[in-house]
């Protein structure tokens, strides 16, 4: 008998955090589901009262998932403009201040039922597995796929010893994708290299982004008023290593060329004083601001975008601007890969590259998107594109029928996969130890949720897993 298939979205953060791995992948839930053909669940980190308030932002806090799941939607719906049937459910996690980043709890493979585990789709797959202890991914799911969000090797390498840290993160990587993954999604190639892997942007804009865009071009042509009133700007979470040492470089190197150009800053972060201080001692004009929602209507005036970063994988702030029809100038770096085939995107070599690229930037005015390069940036091209290379209806239909005679000895006979399997045991039993998992990195007593976490989201007392 035929049923839905059922599709299990993990990621790493959630509203209102303003981070990519909380926004896209739960636009990715609500238009795999849009259409009803398949049931989809989206499955996000609750956080105890005290990791709340260290992650999100203006004190926001919830008493209970139920709360938390009410803002999520709301906050949805007013940007999609539609319902969207998707199932919310929670795993425990906690916030690891080393290294800013949610980390799972426990296994949370579990918070999907045996009977609905047809597809995994696992938004950072790394995070998400470096310190898994239950049931392995590949087997509880007919279809693992994994979507490389995060460049963490550059991350790293900027860091004390970064070299041997990223060689070192680099097999992990590697090690664990590859025991929990089929399918491997990087979102450019700006990410490192895992076995069994596509490049493909599955991602798509805000349509908030994309209304506020074609408002502009029409309000340009139906009155003849100039679109942008204000110059160059640039967006993103405030610390050195997000594109912000880069910018501040550049302008600094060529104050004499860039003469008389103004630009702001907005974010918040960590090295947002150390930000100021920098642009303070410019001859240039560089105001600094806090943090906003892009979509405010203070941005909507900007002309140009200006985002030297090279950490991203694929910069959300990029696509969003162009698709408010503005500018954009960015280096010529992997990440930027996608965003090469829209006109207004203006790619650099070099310092002399930019330089050039800013001042015409400033001197032009922006071509309008066509329809076709609108539904390009959207979410419905996004969800196209994922269940293209991802295969899921050929995939679904084959492994039923596999899973169906498939004896545990056949599977034994190949080498590649008694050697994966082994491989899986060992990082199975490595991790089921307080000891070796905190000499791996990760937060103490995370092996099992504790007891506020299980009565805040209902789970059973504790149990012994198994692979």
């Amino acid at each position: 008998m035929d049923r839905k298939q059922h599709i299990a979205i993990f990621t790493t953060a959630s509203l209102p955090w303003m981070t990519g791995t909380a926004v896209n992948p739960l636009f990715r839930a609500a238009y795999l589901a849009k259409d009803g053909e398949r049931k989809v669940t989206l499955v996000i980190p609750w956080l105890s009262l005290k990791d709340q308030k260290l992650v999100y932002p203006n004190n926001t806090t919830f008493g209970s998932p139920s709360e938390q799941e009410s803002f999520i939607r709301q906050w949805l719906e007013e940007r999609t403009a539609f319902i969207s049937g998707f199932v919310i459910r929670f795993y425990p996690g906690k916030f690891a201040v080393d290294k800013r980043s949610i980390l799972p709890v426990g296994d949370i493979s579990e918070i999907i039922p045996d009977e609905e585990a047809d597809i995994a789709v696992l938004e950072e797959p790394e995070h998400l597995t470096w310190f898994h202890h239950g049931k392995r991914w590949k087997t509880k799911f007919r279809l693992v796929i994994g979507i490389i969000h995060t460049n963490y090797l550059e991350y790293v390498k900027r860091e004390k010893n970064g070299q041997f840290q990223a060689f070192f993160l680099k097999y992990v990587n590697s090690w664990v994708v590859s025991i929990y993954c089929h399918k491997v999604i990087r979102l450019s190639a700006a990410t490192q290299d895992y076995p069994r892997s596509i490049i493909c942007n599955v991602h798509g804009v805000n349509p908030k982004f994309l209304e506020i865009g074609k408002e502009r071009f029409e309000q340009q042509h139906s009155s003849n008023h100039q679109a942008f009133t204000k110059g160059a700007y640039y967006i993103g979470k405030m610390i050195w290593n997000k594109g912000y040492g880069e910018l501040l470089k550049l302008l600094n190197n060529h104050q004499k060329e860039l003469a008389g150009l103004e630009i702001d800053l907005y974010g918040n972060g960590e090295d947002s004083d150390q930000v100021k201080e920098a642009a303070n001692k410019l001859k240039l004009t560089v105001r600094v601001h806090p943090g906003r929602d892009h979509a405010d209507p203070l941005f909507h005036d900007y002309k140009v975008f200006l985002n030297p970063s090279t950490t991203d994988v694929v910069c959300t702030t990029t696509a969003e601007a162009l698709a408010m029809g503005k500018i954009v100038v960015c280096a010529n770096h992997p990440s930027n890969d996608f965003f090469k085939q829209f006109p207004n995107c203006r790619i650099y070599d070099d310092d002399n590259g930019f330089v050039e690229a800013t001042c015409k930037a400033l001197s032009e005015e922006p071509v309008p998107l066509t329809d076709a390069q609108r539904y390009e940036l959207s979410w419905e091209a996004a969800t196209e594109r994922f269940l293209k290379v991802s295969e899921l209806n050929q995939v679904f239909a084959t492994e039923r029928e596999k899973n169906s005679s498939k004896e545990f000895a056949s599977v034994s006979l190949n080498l590649w996969k008694s050697m994966e399997d082994t491989s899986a045991y060992f990082h199975h039993l490595a991790l089921g130890f307080e000891t070796t998992r905190r000499a791996f990195g990760a937060i103490p007593g995370s092996l099992q949720p504790d007891e506020e976490q299980r009565k805040e989201l209902g789970l059973a007392t504790s149990s012994k897993h198994s692979l």
